[in-house]
C-alpha cells in the first residue's frame, strides 16, 4: 500500500510521535489519548505493512520509512497551515476566536489593562490569552498575536514596534540602604543562569561586587531581590512595579530589548488581529515612560 493511502489523522499522528519522541508527548500534543496514539500507529503500520517506530527504552525511534511519512505529514501540515493562515487573514469580522502570546510578567504589569478594554470594546471576540516565555510558532498557527521582548522578533514576521525599553539595578529598601551607606562594601548579586556575568558597569562602580544565586526565571529573580538576596538587573517597567523594590541610582540604566507586536503577513491584515494591535500601539505611547528612563 502506498503512503498516499493513509489518512491526515494517521499522518499527523505519526508526525508527532515523531517529533515528541513518545506516545504521550504526542497524545499531549494533540490532546487526545494515549491509546488512541498507539491505536493510530498500528493502524497505520497494518496499512503499510511495515514497521513504523522502533519501541526502544526511551521512546519511539522512526525507521526510514516512518521518517517519510512524517516528512509527507510536515508538508501537508504545512499546506493546511498556509490554508487556515489565508483564511484567518481575511476575516474582517468582530467576533470568534483570538489567540495572543505574550510573556507572563508583561501580561501581569501592562497587557491587563490592554486586554480588559479590548474585551470590553469587543465582547464578541473570544480572546485566549497564552502567557508563555517560549517563542511560539506562529507559522504553524500556535498564536495569532505575539508580543515578544527582542531585537529580532522574526524576520518571516510583519511587526511593529511598540516601545523601546531600558534594564536597572534593583534591590529591597535594605540593601539599597545599605549600598549607599557603605558603597565599598561587598555587594551580593542574583543574576539569570545564562547571564555571562555582573555587568561591567556595575563592577567599575563596585568593584567588589559578588554572585550570591542565580536563577533560571524573572519571576524568581524578582523575589529574590525582594528577599533581600541580593541586587537584580531586570527591566525598568518590571523593578518599578515590585513592591518594595528600589533602583540603584549610581548603576545608570542601559538600552535593553525593544517589545514588539508580531504576526505571519497572512494573519496580520485580520480584523481582530488589527484592533488588539492598535490597542497595544495606543497603550505603549501612552506609557512609554515607564519602559525608558
Amino acid at each position: 500500500m502506498h503512503i498516499m493511502d493513509l489518512n491526515w489523522d494517521d499522518l499527523k499522528t505519526i508526525l508527532h510521535v515523531v517529533r515528541a519522541g513518545t506516545l504521550t508527548g504526542a497524545a499531549s500534543t494533540l490532546g487526545i489519548n494515549y491509546t488512541t496514539i498507539a491505536r493510530r500507529i498500528a493502524r497505520a503500520e497494518g496499512k503499510l505493512d511495515a514497521r513504523l517506530f522502533e519501541r526502544l527504552s526511551d521512546g519511539y525511534h522512526p525507521t526510514d520509512i516512518g521518517r517519510a511519512a512524517a516528512d509527507h505529514a510536515e508538508l501537508m501540515e504545512a499546506q493546511e497551515d498556509a490554508l487556515l493562515r489565508k483564511i484567518r487573514g481575511q476575516d474582517q469580522s468582530l467576533k470568534g476566536p483570538l489567540v495572543v502570546t505574550a510573556p507572563q510578567l508583561l501580561i501581569k504589569h501592562h497587557l491587563v489593562h490592554v486586554i480588559d478594554v479590548f474585551c470590553t470594546v469587543h465582547p464578541k471576540v473570544e480572546l485566549h490569552v497564552n502567557a508563555a516565555n517560549d517563542v511560539l510558532d506562529l507559522t504553524r498557527r500556535q498564536a495569532d498575536l505575539a508580543v515578544r521582548i527582542s531585537n529580532r522578533p522574526g524576520d518571516d514576521l510583519t511587526g511593529l514596534r511598540l516601545t523601546a525599553q531600558d534594564v536597572g539595578i534593583f534591590a529591597n529598601r535594605d540593601v539599597a540602604a545599605r549600598i549607599a551607606q557603605a558603597p565599598d562594601a561587598p555587594v551580593n548579586w542574583v543574576l539569570y543562569s545564562q547571564a555571562k556575568g555582573i555587568p561591567k558597569a556595575a563592577l567599575e562602580r563596585f568593584p567588589n561586587s559578588r554572585v550570591r544565586a542565580r536563577f533560571d526565571d524573572m519571576v524568581s529573580m524578582a523575589g529574590a531581590a525582594q528577599a533581600g538576596l541580593g541586587v537584580v538587573r531586570m527591566p525598568l517597567f518590571l523593578g518599578r512595579a515590585m513592591p518594595d523594590l528600589v533602583q540603584i541610582p549610581t548603576i545608570p540604566a542601559q538600552a535593553y530589548a525593544d517589545i514588539w507586536v508580531v504576526a505571519h503577513s497572512d494573519v496580520w491584515p485580520s480584523a481582530k488581529v488589527t484592533a488588539f494591535r492598535k490597542f497595544l500601539a495606543e497603550y505603549f505611547r501612552k506609557n512609554r515612560a515607564v519602559f525608558v528612563t
